[in-house]
């Protein structure tokens, strides 16, 4: 075993040479290991690397071997090597069972060889890892510098043009962790992922900008295909059937035109990140394609978040009224507070600017600040010895996670002097990316203070009947959509659903109130059905204050005839 001095000089060199050279010849490195092995009688020998010692106690890492005949038993030599960055590398090498000792001549020149090896293999590994760094985050998703080099590479090459970029933001991703539980939600999460990946092949990329965002470039050969799992595929979490779950994308699309030159990266994301935001704004559609009056629509969105927080200080809100009216008796007995921007003496209609504010907690101050006011006006009536009326405050689903909630309410009401029954809180039906039970706690906690609490938008989602099953409202109020038509047979699906839903909510102590009433027809529908508080432009629009106190003081509205 071992060799002449020249011969371990010439191995020397020649490891010394492949384990330096740019660019790195693989051929080369191996054919000198297979000699060295040979020349000192070696079976085998691999090399272990950890990132941390951490690592290294809980055996995640990985081995390396580039000889092994088979016959390696007996360790001969084993190096431990730890970096200035703390990663950890072991190579060992083996020989043959029942083989003479090793000299110590010989030991130290595979010592030397050895470590030369080692400090080869940390350098490659770790460089490695940094590109593996560079361009992944550390779950292994591939990240914006991938994306920024492939948009380089494939800008370079004129090969963008007529493919289609895309930014999705998955559906309440939130609750499929809270369903599922995190862990289960991250095998989620990589799946879906690993589908899109899968479509797009090798023609285009994704990769994870932050949580449950991502973006990517696709050939439109594939378009369909992707556009698919966009809109609701069933992603595995478990081993059997049974484990799966439906996940969906709210898509922003921009179709890259051919020719297309990028100049720089914005000319792509500014356009997929309008388009995304659009498309999650957009409940009916989950996929929205980029043109050019998004642009203004995002400098509208942007103004209107901008001047939000003096308008509020600067009282540029208004409170108008709707009143409710007793159909039979005709008198007002109740009203919906509803919100209007007055700028510059113009009246900003509320949806130029209620939906921008739902995108953040402004909805939130906005609704807190309308509910102080109504406030205010009740606690003036009432000095004033005036009548007054349950007035109805709509706050958006985004309170709900507020665990204050209820204390916050109160203290404004309280603040006033105000009896609670004369306060009611109107939540919206259509509330999917909430869990139930954060809902029926707030209802709960209202009601229990003498609150009064209104599901909005009856007949509007698709969970109406477990909402009123599983939480015990005050008022039921049925969107205008949901009532019959006046030419309808008496027994047509939409006259019987309408009979019953209202029979229900009496049988379940509910008062019903129907929106968006407007002629004398669907009174008599009304009337049939035995419902009878209306809200709608029969009777009056939304009304500012002082016009909203003259019909209350007036108590009664006159017979309309059509």
């Amino acid at each position: 075993m071992g060799c002449s001095k020249d011969m371990y000089i010439s191995l020397l060199d020649r490891l010394v040479y492949v384990t330096h050279a740019e660019p790195y010849d693989r051929e080369a490195y191996v054919s000198v290991i297979e000699e060295i092995c040979k020349t000192y009688n070696l079976a085998k020998g691999d090399t272990e690397f950890y990132l941390t010692p951490m690592m290294e106690q809980k055996g995640i890492g990985e081995n390396f071997c580039d000889f092994d005949n088979g016959k390696g038993t007996k360790v001969i030599l084993r190096i431990r090597i730890v970096s200035q960055s703390k990663a950890v590398i072991i190579t060992t090498i083996y020989g043959e069972e029942g083989e003479p000792e090793r000299s110590e001549a010989e030991l130290a020149e595979l010592d030397t060889m050895v470590r030369i090896i080692t400090g080869f293999a940390t350098r490659r590994r770790l460089i490695r890892m940094m590109q593996e760094f560079g361009f992944t985050d550390l779950d292994g998703y591939l990240n914006f510098r991938a994306f920024s080099r492939y948009i380089d590479v494939e800008n370079s090459e004129n090969r963008l043009g007529g493919k289609i970029a895309f930014h999705i933001d998955l559906h309440n991703f939130t609750m499929v962790n809270q369903e599922v539980g995190r862990a289960n939600g991250d095998i989620v999460l990589k799946k879906y992922y690993t589908m899109i990946k899968d479509a797009i092949g090798d023609k285009g990329i994704i990769i994870r900008l932050g949580g449950d965002k991502f973006i990517g470039i696709f050939d439109r050969s594939v378009k369909r295909k992707v556009y698919d799992i966009f809109s609701g595929t069933a992603v595995p979490y478990g081993d059997s059937d049974d484990g799966k779950i439906v996940i969906s994308a709210a898509a922003g699309i921009y179709m890259l035109p051919n020719p297309f030159l990028l100049k720089s990266p914005g000319d792509i994301m500014d356009k997929i990140m309008i388009a995304g935001d659009t498309a999650k704004r957009q409940a009916s559609e989950s996929i929205v394609v980029y043109d050019d009056r998004m642009k203004s629509e995002k400098a509208h969105v942007k103004k209107v978040q901008s001047e939000f927080r003096n308008a509020l200080e600067n009282e540029e809100f208004a409170v108008f009224y709707q009143p409710k009216v007793d159909i039979e008796s005709r008198t007002i007995v109740g009203s919906e507070a509803l919100c209007r921007w007055i700028k510059d003496g113009i009246i900003i209609p509320p949806i130029e600017f209620i939906p921008i504010l739902e995108m953040n907690t402004d909805i939130c101050k906005l609704d807190f600040y309308m509910l102080e006011h109504v406030c205010q006006t009740i606690r003036q009536r009432l000095d004033e010895g005036k009548s007054v009326v349950r007035v109805s405050v709509n706050f958006s689903r985004k309170h709900l996670v507020d665990i204050d909630l209820l204390d916050k309410i109160i203290s404004v009401i309280d603040k006033y002097e105000v009896p609670h029954e004369y306060i009611e809180i109107e939540l919206t039906e259509t509330t999917t990316d909430v869990l139930f039970r954060d809902l029926r706690r707030v209802v709960c906690g209202l009601q229990e203070q003498g609150i009064w609490t209104a599901v909005d938008d009856f007949g509007v989602g698709y969970s109406s009947l477990n909402l009123i099953r599983e939480i015990p409202w005050n008022v039921l109020k049925v969107d205008k959509g949901f009532v019959p038509k006046p030419d309808e047979d008496e027994n047509s699906v939409a006259n019987i659903m309408f009979r019953h839903v209202i029979a229900l909510a009496h049988d379940m102590g509910m008062k019903c109130v129907i929106e968006g009433v407007e002629s004398i027809d669907q009174l008599d529908i009304l009337k049939k059905s035995n419902c009878y508080i209306a809200q709608g432009y029969f009777f009056d629009r939304p009304l500012p204050l002082e016009e909203y106190e003259e019909r209350l003081d007036r108590k009664v509205y006159p017979e309309i005839t059509e």
